[in-house]
């Protein structure tokens, strides 16, 4: 005679804690959803959202940050303690050529944002800069435009929030107005003209 198999409950979870979601974002391999967190820790999104709040003061005076882009999080090091870190390391700073940052700003604040856009805003062809910064982590393909052709989208990483001290991409500085009615100008101009083959 056999039994029945037994249904094992997982054991219940305490109160989820700020130092239960650093413990979780600190082992993380990849940044984890709002809504990833929620689920494993049994509660909703809005728990979550609090804890993540509290977990930024708790981390604001200290060498760990909670970086935030769109629904995922993670933990970096705090900007401060960069210089250290790449002594340790061994390694020196970022160095971007004023094409790569030039191509990165646009990204940053136009994304998301197709390598034909880039290049009529900057007037050139970006190719090799849009590879580069892909290889370097600090852009990542998000998808695809819904004009013809289908051409891949770029935004901004976690590499680059990292990179360059951002907790979110609401840290960003303002644009100049100016600069900001040339690159809306410029990205007009991109989407109604078709690229030429």
């Amino acid at each position: 005679m056999t039994l029945p198999p037994e249904t094992v409950q997982p054991p219940e979870l305490p109160e989820f804690t700020t130092a239960q979601l650093e413990a979780l974002l600190f082992v993380a391999e990849r940044p984890l959803a709002r809504r990833e967190i929620a689920a494993l820790a049994g509660v909703d999104t809005a728990t979550v959202d609090a804890r993540l709040g509290d977990l930024e003061v708790e981390l604001a005076s200290r060498g760990i940050r909670v970086l935030s882009a769109g629904d995922r999080v993670a933990l970096a090091t705090a900007p401060e303690a960069g210089a250290l870190l790449a002594r340790y390391v061994g390694t020196e700073g970022l160095k971007l050529t004023q094409a790569a940052l030039e191509t990165l700003a646009i990204v940053a604040y136009r994304q998301p944002v197709t390598r034909s856009v880039i290049e009529r805003i900057r007037g050139v062809d970006s190719d090799y800069v849009v590879r580069s910064l892909l290889h370097r982590r600090l852009i990542t393909e998000q998808g695809r435009s819904d004009t013809p052709g289908r051409p891949i989208l770029y935004g901004t990483s976690f590499e680059f929030l990292e990179r360059f001290g951002l907790t979110s991409l609401e840290d960003l500085p303002e644009l100049d107005a100016e600069i900001a009615a040339r690159l809306a100008e410029s990205e007009e101009a991109a989407t109604a003209a078709p690229r030429d083959a």
